[in-house]
Formats: C-alpha cells, sequence, structure tokens
C-alpha cells in the first residue's frame, strides 16, 4: 500500500490501534523525550501530541517503534518481504536462459515504474513563507543537549558533478530562527557533496524535507550505494512512484506530500559552527565538533501541516526497529557480495554499528575470516566493531547459542584478528576520532588444517525418534497441566 504522505500513514496506523492521541498541554524541551522513551522502552505506540507549548503545530513521534508498525510503514508484512523482492531482482541465476530472461521481464518491468515523477505543484508549498523556527515544535531531547534539534530530517542535495540527488539524514541543531547546523559526519554522502562544492566554492544549495511519506524516511536512512537514488529506492519500497516537485529557489527536488520544506544554502566560505553535545543511539554524548552552517531562505509547508520527531538514546529505541529493518532488507545485497553468509543479526546493544553476527557455511578453513574482511570491506559495514562467526547451523538471532559458541568454541590466539581501520564518528572508546582497531571473532568448528589437530567434539543432541516419542506423550506427563497451574499462581 502506497501512502499519500505522512498524515496518510499516521491514520493508517490510527485505525490498526497503533497510536495514541495526547491532548494535554506539553514542552518540546525534555517532556516530550520523557514521556517518548518511556513508552519506546515499553514497545508502547505511536504518540500524536496535539498540544505542544508555544507551537500551534501537533508532533508526530515512535511512528517506526515497533516490528508491526516498521511493516506498516513499509507496505508489507514484515521487511523480510521486500528483501525477498530485492533477492528476487538480483538473482542473476534467473537470467541464464533466454527463456528465463523474459520470464524476468516482468520483474524488471516494476523497477521501471518506480522511478519518481515530477509535478508542478506540491502540498508541500501550499503555504510559502519566511522562516521562524521557533514555531515548530523543535525538540530538546536530553539535559546536556546543547539546544534544540530537528530529528528527522530528511536532506536533500545535488552533486555539482552528475547532477544526481541524495537525500540523508542529518540531525540539525537549531542555531537561531533561521539557521541550524548541518552535522554530516565526514563519510556521509551529503558531506562528500558539500566537500564537492567546497573546490567549487560560492553557496551550497541545499533543501531539507520534514514530515515524508514512511518510505521516504526510510530510505534517507538506508545504507544505498552512491549510484542508488533514495527517492528510486522508496518508490520501490511503496510500490508506487513519488512524487516531487522544485524547490521555490533552487533546482532541488523534494518530495510533493512532505509537511515543511526549509529551503536555503550553505556558504562554502563559512566558518563550521561548534555543534553538540548531544544524546545519541549509542546512549551517551556525542561530542562537540565543527560542521557547516545551513541558512534558511524559505520556508514552505501545508495548510495544516503535522511536525514528525524522534530522539534517540540507550536501545531500544524507535530507530532500533528501523535498524532491524535494514538489517532485514540489505541481506540479499550483502549476500551477493559475499555468498557463504546465511544470515545476520545487530544486537540493539551493539548501536548497529558495535556488532554484527553472522552465520556462514563454511566449507574450507580460514573462511571465517575471508568474510570478516569482505564485511570490513563493504560500505558502512566499515564501522563494525566486532564481527562474530558461527556456523550455518546456529542462527545468529540465538543469542544464547551464538555466547555458547563464543565462550566453547574460542582459542583466543587462534582464532581472532584485530584490524585497524575507520570507525563511526560517534564512536567514545577509540583514542582518535573515525579511525580505530576492530576484532573478528571465529567462533565456527574448527579443522585441523586451522590448526586444531585433536578431534572436535559432537554436540550433545537427543535421537530424533525419542524426541517424538516424548512429543506425543506430553501430555500424559502432567506437566503441561503442572506448568498452566503455576503461571496462573
Amino acid at each position: 500500500m502506497a501512502f499519500t504522505g505522512l498524515q496518510d500513514f499516521i491514520k493508517k496506523l490510527e485505525e490498526k490501534g497503533e497510536l495514541v492521541r495526547i491532548r494535554t498541554s506539553v514542552s518540546a524541551e525534555l517532556e516530550i523525550t520523557e514521556i517518548a522513551d518511556r513508552v519506546m522502552k515499553q514497545n508502547g505506540p505511536a504518540l500524536l501530541f496535539e498540544n505542544v507549548k508555544g507551537s500551534d503545530y501537533p508532533l508526530f513521534i515512535n511512528g517506526f517503534g515497533s516490528s508491526e508498525r516498521m511493516a506498516i510503514a513499509l507496505g508489507s508484512s514484515s521487511p523480510d518481504d521486500v528483501a525477498a523482492e530485492i533477492g528476487d531482482i538480483i538473482d542473476l541465476s534467473g537470467y541464464a536462459t533466454l527463456f528465463d530472461k523474459i520470464k524476468a521481464v516482468p520483474r524488471l518491468a516494476r523497477l521501471a515504474m518506480v522511478f519518481p515523477v515530477t509535478k508542478s505543484r506540491g502540498a508541500c508549498q501550499e503555504i510559502v513563507e519566511e522562516c521562524d523556527l521557533s514555531s515548530l515544535p523543535v525538540l530538546k531531547c536530553w539535559p546536556g543537549d546543547s539546544g534544540r534539534f530537528i530529528t528527522l530530517p530528511v536532506v536533500i542535495t545535488r552533486d555539482p558533478e552528475t547532477g544526481m540527488q541524495n537525500m540523508g539524514m542529518y540531525r540539525m541543531q537549531v542555531l537561531d530562527n533561521t539557521s541550524t547546523a548541518m552535522h554530516w559526519h565526514l563519510h556521509k554522502d551529503g558531506r562528500r557533496i558539500y566537500e564537492k562544492y567546497k573546490k567549487i566554492g560560492g553557496k551550497m544549495p541545499v533543501s531539507v524535507a520534514i514530515g515524508c511519506d514512511p518510505a521516504v524516511i526510510y530510505a534517507a536512512t538506508a545504507p544505498l550505494p552512491e549510484f542508488v537514488d533514495e527517492a528510486l529506492f522508496a518508490g520501490f519500497i511503496r510500490k508506487a512512484p513519488i512524487s516531487m516537485v522544485k524547490s521555490l529557489e533552487s533546482d532541488i527536488l523534494v518530495p510533493a506530500s512532505s509537511e515543511f520544506i526549509l529551503e536555503g544554502f550553505i556558504d562554502i566560505d563559512e566558518a563550521p559552527v561548534l555543534e553538540g553535545p548531544f544524546g545519541d543511539h549509542t546512549g551517551y554524548y556525542s561530542l562537540a565538533d565543527y560542521y557547516p552552517v545551513f541558512h534558511i531562505t524559505k520556508l514552505t509547508r501545508k495548510k495544516t501541516p503535522v511536525y514528525p520527531a524522534t530522539i534517540v538514546g540507550r536501545p531500544p529505541m524507535e530507530d532500533c526497529y528501523i535498524g532491524k529493518a535494514t538489517e532485514r532488507i540489505f541481506l540479499p545485497l550483502l549476500k551477493m557480495q559475499c555468498p557463504e553468509i546465511i544470515d545476520i543479526d545487530f544486537p540493539l546493544e551493539g548501536v548497529f554499528h558495535n556488532c554484527v553476527i553472522i552465520s556462514i557455511d563454511k566449507k574450507y578453513p580460514g573462511q571465517a575470516f575471508k568474510v570478516m574482511n569482505n564485511v570490513w570491506g563493504l560500505g558502512q559495514m566499515m564501522y563494525t566493531k566486532m564481527i562474530v562467526i558461527v556456523d550455518r547451523n546456529i542462527s545468529p538471532h540465538d543469542y544464547s547459542a551464538v555466547t555458547w559458541k563464543v565462550f566453547n568454541n574460542i582459542d583466543w590466539g587462534r582464532d581472532i584478528i584485530i584490524s585497524r581501520g575507520p570507525l563511526d564518528a560517534l564512536d567514545h572508546s577509540s583514542p582518535y576520532p573515525h579511525f580505530g582497531n576492530r576484532i573478528g571473532i571465529d567462533a565456527t568448528v574448527k579443522r585441523p588444517e586451522e590448526g586444531h589437530p585433536r578431534p572436535w567434539p559432537d554436540e550433545i543432541i537427543m535421537d530424533d525418534e525419542i524426541k517424538k516419542i516424548v512429543t506425543s506423550k506430553w501430555n500424559e506427563y502432567g506437566l503441561a497441566a503442572d506448568r498452566e497451574s503455576t503461571e496462573k499462581e
């Protein structure tokens, strides 16, 4: 199902009992965060605050904060369905013969039908006014934050060399009523485009969409290759093209159904401004650093817009479910690069970039180390501080089984490697920013060729026939009844 915009998504959540309206007057400074944090920690509903002090606009939060709502946002029963469609398209083995190529046409035709379309006018430009960020219910999330932050923006820039647009999600600290800091990290696409403009000089046009179709919001967070347009990817997710409209003051195209659009520029010759600290998804405050200033020259909006926001902090939070969706959706692309991978899991406590567990179909000595080095060479996977490799019969989602293997299968002199390389900008444990040490742990069964000449013991597993007998007689033992009575007490 393709939503017409954010408010259509909100309506669907309310119909499904996934949203609560809060009419009590609340403050955007800390109070909303405390409410939302308690709700998120309890796997609670999406929230629509209808009476935010100092603003005429309602605030929507936690829209992606459960597996069910994430699936609704993606228009599927689960992110695995989206992954299956991606896997179906990139399965090159299906194109081996002429007949298979003909059969593949419907799959490829779907790609041609999801390219973004440009319209002359959009709902996001119903009202055009001078910018006053104080009118928006922008959150101050945590006590140690350096100010108010726009936390769910879709920042749109255009490559001056290729003309290709990029959509990224970078927090924006409000500096005054018409300017913010633009927090794009060293390895982000927005920063890469900014560096190109630095060679040109002058002003870099930027448009920021706030309150997009949920597929667009997700696409802006996705670790896409440079050559993949986020608007195209969003169209693929929603199975219908994204309608775009030209910004009023630049050639940048923005999603037509957005709630708000901030148009402006970054002056390449202007000195960066100190931004942060900010309570981040690591559960710690990210340190203050210098980032470019975004000057807003025009604000356009719907007549009756809704302002969306999110908060991040110690997991589990709303962003954890976005990260889990990415884990599933991008698995086919990872397996295309590294076919021996069976499955992956990013534990929430690893905050996306600190740990990944990978099960592989191990065929030869040293294969686990080959996978580690391969993964560290793939896009944002270069940030992964810990990679744990297990055999294919171990589910990476079964943390008990994984820790059992790590605690029992490891010889530390043989089964770990330390790799020096890039780290996420938010990593506070490394002595240096953006760079440090990463660890790979091989928890697979070892072979003599890997330096283990002793016999490897078999796992303790009950005979299948006995399992069937016990299962068929389980009710006769009286254990189920006893367990139920205990639970009732």
